[in-house]
């Protein structure tokens, strides 16, 4: 993003910061953006928990995905008292019953900084500390919460009733299929949508956005309370939606941003309003 900033700069012989958002913080970037995806999966989960009449402590958790987004997710509800029992990157998975610090392990996969390892990082399987797993059976794990952090349709119908978790965190985009949503609702299992579970980064990049039209600094505290503050508000909204028209969150999610567009073009005016 870097380069992409510093190009359109050469272009334009002008600098313009808000033109690219995921900058490096010399050029322009936001304090918050990196953890920024991890930190509004924890806001939901944290909501789902305390609607469940759940502990933290009391709440294990699987992560598929332990890259930027997975990875922060990992160690920000790990920080926030979760226990996370089993994570997996692209290399392999561990297995900690009793739970994991996920902090070292993702501390032991940035060392690499040089060319030549960039594409050649380690894996959290290297570590000794934990069972070794195989990365489809961790989708396949009795916990309460399993978050995909990984890829596009990890979960489908191939694989969907192997599934023992309770409640789906979509952290990566459309990590479950349509159709597997769809046996997911029937067979009662939660489905925290992406539509809101990682709407943390994207909500970061905008305000990455108003700093560049601004002008101004963010510290990292006050992009996470503005941040928690949005949570705050749309997260709840959608549960009470959902419960509201016996429905599905990720429907709940749908109808809400519906209504607001529809809102946002009646507010324009049509031939009605000014034939009245």
């Amino acid at each position: 993003m870097g380069w992409m900033v510093d190009e359109y700069a050469k272009i334009t012989r002008a600098h313009h910061p808000a033109v690219i958002t995921g900058k490096p913080l010399p050029l322009g970037g936001s304090e918050g953006r990196v953890a920024a995806t991890g930190q509004g999966a924890l806001y939901v989960l944290q909501e789902w928990a305390e609607r469940a009449d759940k502990s933290p402590e009391d709440v294990t958790v699987a992560v598929q995905g332990f890259g930027n987004a997975g990875a922060h997710f990992a160690m920000l509800a790990h920080e926030a008292g979760f226990r996370i029992v089993a994570v997996s990157d692209s290399g392999g998975a561990i297995y900690a019953p009793d739970g994991l610090d996920p902090a070292p392990l993702h501390e032991e996969k940035q060392k690499g900084t040089d060319l030549d390892q960039i594409y050649s990082e380690g894996s959290v399987k290297d570590s000794a500390d934990h069972e070794e797993l195989d990365p489809e059976a961790l989708l396949e794990l009795e916990v309460d919460v399993l978050a995909l952090a990984a890829l596009q349709d990890a979960v489908t119908s191939d694989n969907v009733r192997d599934l023992n978790a309770s409640v789906i965190l979509e952290i990566a985009n459309g990590p479950v299929s349509p159709d597997a949503d769809a046996a997911l609702e029937d067979a009662g299992v939660a489905v925290l949508p992406d539509v809101l579970a990682n709407a943390g980064g994207v909500t970061v990049s905008y305000y990455e956005w108003v700093q560049g039209r601004t002008g101004e600094r963010w510290d990292a505290d006050t992009v996470k309370d503005r941040l928690k503050n949005r949570f705050d508000r749309v997260t709840p909204d959608v549960f009470d939606r959902a419960e509201q028209d016996d429905t599905s969150l990720r429907h709940a999610a749908y109808a809400l941003a519906v209504e607001r567009i529809a809102a946002a073009i009646e507010s324009r005016g049509d031939s009605c309003y000014f034939n009245d």
